[in-house]
């Protein structure tokens, strides 16, 4: 209960600060102007048969406006998960390492609410449990909303539409390709960004 309270105070006064913030500068998008974002996240799941499992991971991102509507920038990921059986001995592992190039197309750069496009290019790897790596690569076209709420501050919603994903495992012979296409709106990805 106390983690609960303590998170809707910090919330309020995190939107409070963002209200709170000048709107006499510039919201929106122009050439030059540097965006952050990223996500950190840690799960953990206990089942009833004492069996756990812990997934952390990290995931910073930058842009960089070329023009009042092309963007472009980078990804870097790690994914750390583990999972130990009711004995405590460890049954997975992995470690996923990910670099991704991204570049987006907006709209209505200059305006506080824009659409945009982001067209994506990735490259993955992932060490299991005794060691093998699996490599792949993605392709993917999202479309998304973003909304400044301050003028650093915007907040954004994307979802996949279009998306090519190739992994190699070392333990098969030949990759496997897969293609998807179609609006998932079960899946879609909320973020805050930071223009500065």
């Amino acid at each position: 209960m106390k983690r609960i309270v303590l998170g809707l105070l910090i919330t309020f006064f995190t939107i409070h600060h963002i209200q709170a913030q000048d709107f006499s500068g510039h919201n929106g998008f122009k050439k030059g102007d540097q965006f952050v974002s990223g996500l950190i996240g840690y799960s953990s799941v206990s089942h009833p048969s004492k069996a756990k499992e812990k997934t952390f991971k990290v995931s910073p991102r930058y842009g960089y406006f070329l023009n009042d509507f092309i963007a472009i920038g980078g990804r870097l990921g790690y994914t750390y998960s583990t999972e130990k059986n009711s004995a405590k001995k460890t049954t997975f592992k992995s470690s996923t390492y990910v670099a991704e190039a991204f570049g987006r197309y907006y709209l209505l750069p200059g305006s506080q609410f824009s659409v945009f496009g982001e067209l994506g290019l990735g490259f993955g790897s992932t060490r299991n449990l005794v060691g093998d790596w699996t490599n792949g690569i993605n392709a993917g076209f999202s479309p998304g909303l973003s909304y400044f709420v301050g003028q650093h501050f915007a907040l954004e919603a994307t979802f996949g539409v279009l998306s090519y994903n190739s992994v190699n495992a070392k333990v098969q012979n030949g990759t496997t390709d897969s293609f998807s296409v179609g609006v998932d709106l079960e899946n879609i990805n909320f973020g805050i960004i930071y223009k500065f």
